[in-house]
């Protein structure tokens, strides 16, 4: 199977339809965990698109090895998207809230119990059409 950059997007696509279902089938655990999903996925496209772009992948000998990591403030770097994010989510805004629940979620919460509200906010923040994680990280995908 290729992993390449269309194959991270697609899969942040299908965690994030999945994250959704499993909202509306009252699954809070699992929508909480696969919606996170969907972010590292869309950041790790965007890691791939950078080398697409030709940045070249071996100048830093660690680049690989970093991009192997669920901290979602690690990839949004790696993917040289932070100065995008100082003009794009300034303090205060909607989009730098929503980023604010986003970065939350980690990997670890596949051994935790969510509640709806924890659930349904992060599956809000990440998919708002106008002020999103996802929604944000797609225009740079």
């Amino acid at each position: 199977m290729a992993r390449n950059r269309q194959h991270f997007r697609d899969l942040a696509d299908v965690r994030v339809a999945e994250a959704g279902a499993l909202i509306a089938a009252g699954r809070w655990d699992g929508a909480y965990y696969l919606a996170g999903y969907a972010i590292e996925l869309a950041l790790k496209a965007c890691i791939l698109a950078r080398i697409d772009l030709g940045e070249k992948l071996f100048e830093d000998k660690d680049f690989a090895k970093d991009c192997y990591t669920h901290n979602f403030r690690t990839l949004r770097r790696l993917a040289d998207l932070d100065k995008e994010w100082v003009i794009d989510a300034p303090d205060g805004s909607v989009l730098a809230t929503n980023w604010d629940k986003v970065k939350e979620w980690s990997e670890q919460k596949r051994y935790a119990r969510n509640s709806k509200a924890d659930a349904q906010a992060l599956y809000e923040a990440i998919t708002d059409p106008a002020h999103g994680v996802l929604t944000w990280i797609k225009r740079y995908w």
